[in-house]
């Protein structure tokens, strides 16, 4: 097709890949999420409408058909192997390593020599395969000589160009890109947050999450994971020559290809210290896990001489980092039961700094994964922390074995046991005991059911540790804000029979008997009771897109949640939506659209709603953001208490005048809103040169418009 409808379709796909290379690539974006929203979505309408206009490169067909279940990515030969990295542990070694450089290349010493360094991602390593300026294939390490094709899932990720950028220098016929996909933490956690809100388990730490995002076989659920990929070598560039990888980078730049940033040229191993050192003080400021840095000379002809042995290059090295380690024992393994009745061992540890942070509890994740560590209780385990991850059992030091410890009893968590001294259902405290899959809910009794490699308590009505997770995520403030009661006083309320489902939180203040009993309750004054009546009665009108996640659907958080409010006008059109109506929605693939069909269909979840009704609930859409408001296009953190205004009302006012709210300060932040008692986001904004502003000049900004 040819005329304004083509040129403009070129015009936005151009437009959009420029703006993902502002924002991912240099940190500079030039328009807000929703003006980017408003181009992407006249791209797709276009498309739509002129379905010849549809390029495998437009921004749109980013996420492409599922593998069907059962098929395997098909495995690939590298053309040049993914060997490995020399790691070493200390300087002393180094100095070693280019001891033996020098002597390769008969210098006298390496004061001269150039060296690219650069953080030593702890992600997961891929190629990507750029063909006439076109991305035609992705694969994963594999084992160096062969690697798995996952085109189609990286193509999901943003800051991958799908075309290279011709404006600034001509492009390769044939690229091959190498770098790390991974997770910033900061995403990483916000991910697990709304996982967590939605019900749904979280992950233990980003480079598995990535690892298993991958390999996933939907790539509309790939799509959901927050990759990132960034580039560390390009191992083959048809038709351009480069005397350095300085100048090679240069040029993958200017192609669009992401770096992380972090690296920088020095001279001499001196420099290559002193950055390791730097690095490692900074470790927990890094917005990503990185476990040591990577220093590989830059001059390519120096490359070409030193060569390569059979597993690594001669000519690079990875100096580790210190590990973050720490052995104790392991006390219990309890099953915990989550908000959607997933049954998760969980371990007690005897308490152990890892990493600056006391430990005395971690996830075990599921049955498989107690099985692969060999684990039974009393072992002395290892605890691994790498930065703000969670920490985890990483293997077995010692097993026990023989008799128990004379102390064992005494030692073992007391609030796992009966008050005769007896295990709780659910709990393994034994000495040498070993772990095995739940055959029946522990809070309730009833008989689980298996799902792949993990087990689920099927009574989702009437199990209490399933509903007060659950009516905790509707109170939460990713649903309906209210702050008044939390997971224990909900506890307490279906305890006290005052509640037996979440959809009974707006019924407690139409009944006075309810008033009484709760003023009998531990805790429990005039003052709490007018407090909470009256925040129920505030909230009862919530935006669409959060009273959707207040309903726990699995697999929908806050983001599909917001995909599903945009495309549907009311809860009544979301319940009658067929596959083909959610899976035209960019970011939603079968699995969730089964999830989402199979819960409105579900006769407990239709009286659950109603319940809701006829409780006052009114899910209502929001307003669009304002394109000029005080704060269109602008990331604003908030530190301290304000007077003014709560937490979430200042949220959604910033959100309201076309802004971004961020959980941390970063060189992102455009704004930091300090009220009383701030914490250490104030002197790290001040350090980052953000601009603060107290609680009375956020107001005045607010009013100003």
């Amino acid at each position: 097709m040819t005329g304004k409808p083509a040129e403009r379709a070129l015009q936005l796909r151009q437009e959009l890949e420029r703006h993902n290379r502002l924002y991912y690539n240099q940190s500079a974006p030039e328009i807000s999420d929703g003006e980017y929203d408003k181009l992407f979505s006249e791209l797709v309408r276009l498309e739509q409408e002129h379905p010849d206009l549809v390029s495998p490169q437009s921004p749109t067909q980013r996420v492409g058909a599922a593998l069907p279940d059962g098929e395997s990515f098909d495995k690939v030969a590298h053309v040049e192997p993914m060997i490995s990295i020399e790691s070493i542990f200390s300087e002393e070694g180094v100095r070693e390593f280019e001891k033996g450089v020098l002597r390769f290349l008969a210098l006298e010493s390496g004061d001269g020599l150039k060296w690219l360094v650069e953080p030593k991602f702890d992600g997961v390593s891929a190629a990507l395969i750029y063909e006439g300026g076109r991305l035609v294939r992705c694969l994963t390490r594999g084992n160096g000589q062969v690697g798995e094709d996952v085109t189609q899932n990286l193509r999901t990720v943003r800051n991958i160009p799908l075309e290279l950028d011709s404006s600034k220098r001509p492009i390769p016929e044939l690229l091959e890109v190498r770098g790390e996909v991974l997770i910033a933490l900061a995403r990483f956690e916000a991910f697990n947050r709304e996982r967590a809100e939605a019900g749904l388990d979280t992950f233990a730490n980003p480079r598995n999450t990535t690892s298993g995002a991958m390999r996933r076989n939907d790539p509309a659920e790939v799509a959901r994971y927050p990759l990132e990929f960034h580039a560390y070598a390009a191992p083959r560039c048809s038709g351009h020559e480069f005397a350095s990888q300085s100048e090679l980078n240069e040029a993958l730049l200017d192609w669009g290809i992401p770096f992380s940033g972090y690296g920088k040229a020095v001279l001499g191993l001196d420099a290559c210290f002193e950055y390791h050192r730097d690095l490692d003080a900074k470790r927990d400021d890094l917005p990503f896990e990185v476990d040591g840095v990577v220093a590989k000379l830059d001059d390519l002809s120096l490359r070409a001489r030193l060569g390569k042995t059979a597993r690594a290059h001669r000519w690079q090295y990875a100096q580790k980092f210190a590990p973050r380690e720490a052995t104790t024992t392991l006390r219990a393994i309890e099953i915990s039961v989550g908000t959607n009745g997933r049954l998760t061992p969980r371990a007690h540890v005897d308490a152990v700094e890892v990493g600056g942070v006391t430990v005395r509890h971690t996830t075990l994740h599921n049955v498989e994964h107690v099985a692969s560590l060999g684990l039974t209780v009393g072992d002395r385990v290892f605890l691994h922390r790498a930065g703000d991850v969670i920490p985890q059992i990483s293997g077995v030091a010692k097993p026990a074995t023989g008799r128990a410890p004379k102390d064992w009893k005494q030692a073992r968590p007391a609030d796992l046991l009966s008050a005769d001294g007896d295990a709780l259902p659910g709990m393994f405290v034994e000495y040498a005991e070993a772990f095995s899959a739940p055959d029946r809910c522990p809070a309730c009794g009833t008989e689980s059911v298996q799902e792949g490699k993990y087990w689920r308590c099927p009574n989702s009505s009437a199990c209490a540790p399933q509903l007060v997770g659950r009516t905790a995520v509707m109170a939460g403030r990713r649903g309906f804000e209210i702050d008044r009661i939390g997971e224990k006083q909900i506890a307490q309320l279906y305890a006290a029979g005052l509640m037996k489902t979440p959809a009974d939180l707006f019924h407690l203040d139409r009944d006075p008997a309810h008033r009484e009993t709760l003023l009998g309750l531990e805790r429990w004054g005039e003052k709490s009771v007018d407090n909470l009546f009256a925040q129920i009665e505030e909230r009862r009108k919530v935006p669409f897109e959060r009273f959707l996640v207040s309903l726990c659907i699995p697999e929908v958080g806050t983001a599909t949640a917001k995909l599903l409010a945009q495309r549907f006008e009311s809860l009544e059109q979301l319940s009658q939506a067929q596959e083909a109506d959610l899976l035209v929605i960019d970011g939603i693939g079968a699995e969730v659209a089964a999830e989402i069909m199979g819960w409105f269909e579900n006769e407990q979840n239709q009286a659950f709603l109603a319940r809701l009704q006829a409780g006052g609930v009114e899910p209502v859409h929001s307003e669009a953001p304002s394109q000029d408001g005080a704060f269109a296009g602008k990331v604003v953190v908030f530190t301290g208490t304000l007077e003014g205004m709560s937490r979430a009302e200042a949220k959604h006012s910033v959100e309201f005048q076309g802004g971004k709210v961020a959980s941390s300060v970063s060189g992102k932040t455009d704004f930091l809103i300090v009220g009383g008692k701030p914490g250490s986001k104030a002197k790290k904004a001040v350090a980052l040169g953000v601009e603060v502003l107290l609680e009375e000049a956020f107001l005045q900004r607010l009013d100003s418009q």
